[in-house]
Order: C-alpha cells, then sequence, then structure tokens
C-alpha cells in the first residue's frame, strides 16, 4: 500500500514513478482516506481494515500518523536519490517483525 496525504491526482503521479508496470503496488490511499483535523491530515491504520496488532507502516513524518504511533517506523524523507538504500536497510528489521 501506498498511503499518502497528498491529493489523488498526485498520489497517481507518484505511483507511475514508483510502480509503472503496476506490479508491485495494489492499492493507493491518499488525502481523502485520511481524517482532517483543524486543517491538518493524518493517515489512519484503521481504514484498511486489518488487525493493528500484525500492521508496520513507514513514513518520514510523525505528525501524519498521531493515533497509531506505535505502529509506525520513521524513515528519512526520500529526496528522490536513485542511490539511497535506507528501506534495504530496513530488511532485517522487518524480517524480524514479520517472524513476531
Amino acid at each position: 500500500f501506498i498511503y499518502t496525504t497528498a491529493k489523488q491526482d498526485y498520489a497517481k503521479k507518484l505511483l507511475d514513478v514508483l510502480d509503472p508496470k503496476k506490479k508491485l503496488i495494489r492499492r493507493c490511499l491518499a488525502q481523502s482516506d485520511c481524517v482532517c483535523s483543524q486543517g491538518c491530515y493524518w493517515k489512519d491504520l484503521t481504514r484498511l481494515g486489518r488487525d493493528l496488532a500484525k500492521m508496520v507502516a513507514l513514513d518520514h513524518g510523525i505528525q501524519s500518523f498521531p493515533a497509531q504511533a506505535a505502529n509506525w517506523i520513521l524513515v528519512p524523507q526520500w529526496s528522490g536519490d536513485p542511490q539511497d538504500e535506507e528501506l534495504l536497510r530496513l530488511i532485517p528489521v522487518l524480517a524480524q517483525l514479520g517472524q513476531a
């Protein structure tokens, strides 16, 4: 899944870059799938309809997910650098979580 606080048209452009052949990402949630509180949008993992005890998500900004902070792993913001390997460094952590 991709979950962004951006509007749907931006999310579509993002998906076209990340998954141009549409083989990796099954679903995209955008601003309309977020909760708006006092003009700020935040991501609500309950909207995915899955057991929160079995879910983890990655994001660069803690303000995006105040309700389920325990489910999120903070990662540096991606700047478009094709040499960025931050997500690869998380593979061992995610593998451990997958076995927990």
